[in-house]
């Protein structure tokens, strides 16, 4: 028996909660990394001085409404599906922006903006010519999310409430995700969950074992997060410990695929094929994007694993984390099972 969601009928398909970001991407070499002292690969927190200082020290980039789970509501809209998102932005220019990306990917964006304090967020994106993405967020107005910007009639109005772990970093974000969560549950909803980021689930470890036993329905992690996570000896102990914890897990390997399983099953997919990775940035993203999508619209769980696999392919092989193509054609053939 597959893992599947209710056939009822629901304005949305999904509702992301997260961090609103602008990403400023550029393309540099490792010298540059080493000359600011960033860690490559990784996420690391900024404050506004900082932000400011990178950015000016950036070569010529590109700026995008980005964060985690804005990125996987764009790509759900792109294949076709009902998505909303609910984060925090400043009445500044770049909340312009984003106000502006999302809406246009055809995501349902009804936040109002903050009328004084901290600006937007924005992350800057190095992206070195081995495809790897070294992040320096500067969190801004993304983490004033409270509570009250979480409406229950949008959260009952959705299959899934999708959350993006980046922004448990702030106590009033915590409690805009129990409040979203409690509200899924109660309207016989469910509730999704990526880890986002290694050094976040450091810094969480504890409440966020909590968070995932007690409120998370499916979960989306990579190897090193889910390790992380569990402070496993390795990759298969820790899928073990998680499929205990959770109804489905989704967990993603880059090159050797992901591993999609739940209390009765437990299926191995490939990574699907990209001529050139260009930029990783957003790969978990679409992946989650995919998944979602197709656990939505009734597939079982081999086939969320191929339709987000298709969808991590698509941005990996160019620059930028949102999708070039409308992912509705590229998963299109793709088996209906």
């Amino acid at each position: 028996m597959g893992y599947e969601l209710s056939t009822m009928h629901y304005e949305l398909d999904v509702v992301g909660i997260g961090n609103a970001i602008v990403d400023v991407l550029a393309q540099a070499d490792d010298a540059f990394l080493a000359a600011h002292r960033l860690e490559k690969g990784a996420m690391t927190l900024v404050d506004a001085a900082r932000a400011d200082a990178l950015y000016a020290a950036m070569p010529p980039g590109v700026e995008a409404s980005g964060g985690s789970a804005a990125n996987t509501m764009t790509g759900i809209a792109s294949l076709g599906g009902r998505a909303a998102y609910i984060g925090k932005v400043r009445d500044d220019q770049l909340g312009g922006v984003f106000r502006h990306d999302i809406r246009a990917a055809g995501v349902r964006f009804d936040t109002p903006p903050a009328a004084d304090g901290p600006a937007t967020a924005r992350c800057l994106i190095v992206v070195t010519p081995d495809a790897q993405r070294t992040m320096q967020t500067y969190l801004g107005a993304s983490v004033e999310l409270t509570a009250d910007d979480v409406p229950a009639a949008l959260i009952a109005s959705a299959q899934v409430t999708y959350l993006e772990g980046y922004l448990w970093d702030r106590p009033t974000a915590m409690a805009a995700f129990l409040r979203a969560s409690a509200l899924a549950h109660a309207s016989g909803r469910k509730v999704a969950l990526t880890l986002s980021d290694p050094f976040c689930v450091e810094r969480h470890r504890a409440s966020f074992l909590d968070l995932v036993a007690e409120h998370i329905d499916v979960l989306f992690a990579n190897e090193r997060e889910i390790v992380a996570l569990y402070e496993a000896d390795g990759f298969d102990a820790a899928l073990q410990r998680v499929r205990g914890h959770c109804e489905v897990v989704a967990l993603t390997r880059s090159e050797k695929g992901s591993v999609v399983a739940s209390d009765g099953e437990v299926h191995v997919i490939d990574a699907a094929p990209v001529a050139e990775v260009v930029d990783t940035t957003g790969a978990g993203d679409l992946y989650a994007a995919g998944f979602l999508y197709g656990l939505t619209h009734g597939r079982g769980l081999a086939a969320c694993g191929r339709i987000a696999s298709v969808c991590a392919a698509e941005v990996i092989g160019h620059v930028g984390a949102r999708p070039r193509v409308r992912l509705a054609e590229l998963v299109g053939e793709l088996p209906a099972g």
